[in-house]
């Protein structure tokens, strides 16, 4: 089992910056990849960043593109995605998950998910 804890969020302005936190703990010595979802309100969770535990190859969704980084700390366990020029667009909750497959961008494909961090972005 692994346990995820998410932590940063907070309420910033737009054009603002915000680095969130991933903290893993348990298992993790076959650990595929973690991912970041958010899920605003009414709204589907859909795929934000995904990094790949072993190459550290990420993939990030279009609408973040050039605005948001994925990266990771393997001797703490932890991973961040820091998150700039953000917009109200971007206002969601902010989970992050362990993936059990490569397929990254599903939330199916996810089977540990931390108990999320609320951004909201004002205009």
């Amino acid at each position: 089992q692994v346990q995820l804890v998410e932590s940063g969020g907070g309420l910033v302005q737009a054009g603002g910056s915000l680095r969130l936190s991933c903290a893993l703990s348990g298992r993790t010595a076959d650990l595929i990849g973690l991912g970041w979802f958010r899920q605003g309100p009414g709204k589907e969770r859909t795929f934000v960043a995904y990094i790949d535990w072993t190459t550290a190859t990420t993939y990030l969704a279009d609408s973040v593109k050039g605005r948001f980084t994925i990266s990771r700390n393997n001797a703490m366990n932890t991973v961040y995605l820091q998150m700039n020029s953000l917009k109200p667009e971007d206002t969601a909750v902010y989970y992050c998950a362990r993936a059990r497959s490569t397929s990254y961008s599903f939330p199916a494909n996810y089977d540990s998910w931390g108990q999320g961090t609320q951004v909201t972005v004002s205009s």
